[in-house]
């Protein structure tokens, strides 16, 4: 399995909430009131999402685990 990089794009909007999404998903987005929260968040909707993919292409999911660079 190769790795896979995933860009986020974090701001913090008008209510204080941290808004995730990553850019290679657009369907992977998300929110927390805190930076920590946000990423915890996104990681769990990256998951989500290409375990969606592989599921609905017949295959296992392909991702274990998601690890968030700075």
């Amino acid at each position: 399995m190769s790795d896979r990089v995933f860009h986020v794009n974090m701001r913090q909007d008008e209510a204080g909430y941290y808004v995730a999404r990553c850019e290679e998903l657009p369907a992977a987005m998300t929110q927390g009131k805190t930076e920590e929260e946000a990423i915890r968040r996104i990681k769990e909707a990256i998951f989500l999402v290409l375990k969606n993919e592989c599921e609905q292409e017949n295959n296992r999911p392909a991702v274990r685990t998601l690890e968030v660079v700075a």
